[in-house]
């Protein structure tokens, strides 16, 4: 695993009040996870906290920027569900912990929403399943009753 670097260190200090937070290496960034979910990245040495439609209006209201990659093939930048936190609250764990608590409920509603869908599809597989045991359970006909049914 990569080591991780003094501002990574410095963003899990930070966000110690918030309870165990982890962070693992990816993309070239971080992905900041508590309860095994993914709340935060960090990259270009900057976080960023998600946000959903409940949480977006406040991230913008307090001048909070997303984070924007270049896609490349001549594609526009992509802007995703990651927003910095306000200026202020860089640097304080007090002021940083109401907008990482806000970023993992959005993390905890993806989830939701993303579960209900993950069960229909298991749902939409049983039935295929069933089929193909039914299929394999069916007994075949021995092949000296096939033989005896030409001979007659």
């Amino acid at each position: 695993m990569p080591q991780l670097d003094s501002f990574v260190q410095y963003t899990l200090e930070l966000l110690e009040p918030l309870g165990p937070v982890q962070a693992r290496a990816m993309f070239g960034g971080w992905g900041v996870y508590s309860g095994g979910m993914m709340f935060g990245l960090i990259g270009n040495g900057r976080l960023y906290l998600k946000v959903d439609d409940v949480t977006r209006p406040a991230f913008e209201a307090a001048g909070c920027e997303p984070f924007v990659y270049d896609s490349g093939k001549g594609k526009p930048p992509v802007a995703m569900s990651y927003w910095t936190p306000p200026a202020d609250a860089s640097d304080d764990s007090h002021a940083l912990l109401p907008w990482a608590r806000r970023a993992v409920e959005a993390a905890q509603r993806a989830a939701a929403k993303k579960a209900p869908a993950k069960g229909k599809a298991k749902a939409k597989k049983a039935p295929a399943a069933k089929k193909t045991a039914s299929k394999a359970a069916a007994p075949k006909k021995p092949a000296r009753t096939a033989k005896r049914l030409k001979r007659s």
